[in-house]
């Protein structure tokens, strides 16, 4: 019987050379017979055979992959079998969550018959004695929660050699919030334009001394101090003849500690000695630093704030290295906050990204009543205290004094 040939025989696999016609079959002579029977026989390669004209049907096609095939084939490729559970490892498994589950209904029975207690008992007198109640533990302090507390008295320098950023406004006010926080404050004015004196009140021209005298002729500085307004806040004042200080130092033995030796021997009486520079990175600034623990560096939110600020603080290093290697720069304030720019921000973003938390929190704003409260001889907490001036000094004192409890009453 014939087969058809939609089967899958070699032919149907390898694609026939001519189109045969369905249910047909090819004509078979003698001859081809007999060949047929001679390559039987013969014993050359499969490969140097030729292929039967007709569909080889009978031919099994192999269920699995030869080893030699696998083997060129990477490793990623081939599926791993599953791993198979070990029986025992299996049975083991399943006793350990039954008894998981068996303890936890067991709790869940004797969190039940706790609370049916509970109810039953409610409203019944006790005659257990109550346990006080414990106050909670407190937290533990880490750095970023503790302030630092600084060792009293300390000396403040407030310096930047570029003019017109609010070093005197700053050392004023900062002086003035220090005060009212019950700090004993004393203020010394070692810029010659005297501006920390006169807007603190006091009247240069009525002066016998002043701290042009502390440095040129030894005058002990308790003799030049003199009271303010305001309680616990004094100040060393300036005039004019310090113009020429600069020039007179200048041969002076021991120049650069003029200032500091002058203060040695008032500073036990003060809690905090707030030093105005003078726009200028001169002797006076050089005494001012070699007398501190701390400079303070006020920049305007303008275009040319940190100009000038690298050489101060190549200043500042020089004096750590050769005359005070205490001095540190405390901080930076911005001041003059103008909230209608766009150029004031960008300013203040500028500078917290170069020195990140070296600046302070608080930004003094750029106010009329900050600048009318000089011409009246007193510090913006008493002249507006309800002012945003007096508001920012305020939480700026805090800040540089960071809560230090020792005070002079």
């Amino acid at each position: 019987m014939a087969k058809k040939s939609g089967g899958k025989g070699r032919g149907a696999i390898f694609g026939s050379r001519r189109r045969r016609e369905p249910n047909t079959i090819p004509s078979t002579s003698a001859a081809d017979l007999a060949r047929a029977d001679e390559l039987s026989e013969d014993d050359s390669p499969v490969g140097e055979q030729e292929l039967p004209s007709g569909p080889d049907l009978g031919t099994e096609i192999p269920t699995e992959i030869p080893a030699e095939i696998l083997a060129e084939i990477p490793e990623p490729m081939i599926q791993e079998p599953e791993a198979q559970i070990n029986p025992d490892l299996e049975s083991e498994i399943r006793e350990v969550v039954t008894i998981e589950q068996e303890r936890a209904d067991g709790d869940q029975v004797s969190e039940d018959i706790q609370d049916a207690v509970a109810e039953s008992t409610a409203g019944a007198p006790s005659n257990a004695p109550e346990e006080p109640e414990r106050e909670p533990a407190p937290e533990a302090s880490t750095p970023e929660t503790e302030p630092e507390r600084f060792i009293l008295p300390r000396v403040v320098s407030i310096a930047n050699q570029k003019g017109g950023v609010g070093k005197t406004t700053t050392s004023v006010n900062l002086g003035a919030s220090l005060a009212e926080q019950g700090y004993r404050v004393l203020v010394i004015d070692l810029d010659p334009q005297g501006n920390a004196t006169t807007g603190l009140g006091i009247n240069a021209r009525n002066l016998e001394s002043s701290i042009y005298d502390v440095l040129m002729t030894d005058l002990p500085l308790e003799d030049c101090i003199e009271a303010t307004s305001l309680k616990n806040l004094f100040v060393a004042p300036a005039t004019i003849d310090l113009a020429g200080a600069e020039i007179e130092l200048v041969p002076a033995f021991s120049r650069e500690m003029k200032l500091k030796r002058a203060i040695d021997a008032v500073k036990d009486d003060f809690d905090w000695i707030v030093i105005d520079c003078p726009p200028s990175l001169g002797l006076l600034t050089i005494n001012a630093f070699a007398a501190s623990d701390d400079v303070i560096v006020p920049i305007q939110c303008e275009y040319y704030a940190l100009e000038g600020l690298s050489q101060l603080v190549r200043n500042v290093g020089l004096v750590q290295s050769n005359l005070n290697p205490n001095l540190k720069v405390r901080g930076i304030v911005m001041t003059m906050y103008d909230a209608r720019t766009k150029l004031s921000d960008q300013v203040q973003q500028e500078v917290r990204s170069h020195f990140g938390s070296t600046v302070y929190r608080t930004v003094i704003p750029r106010t009329v009543r900050l600048s009318e409260a000089p011409s009246f001889g007193q510090p913006i907490t008493v002249f507006d205290s309800l002012s945003r001036g007096a508001v920012a000094y305020r939480e700026l004192g805090k800040e540089v004094s960071h809560g230090t409890s020792r005070r002079v009453g």
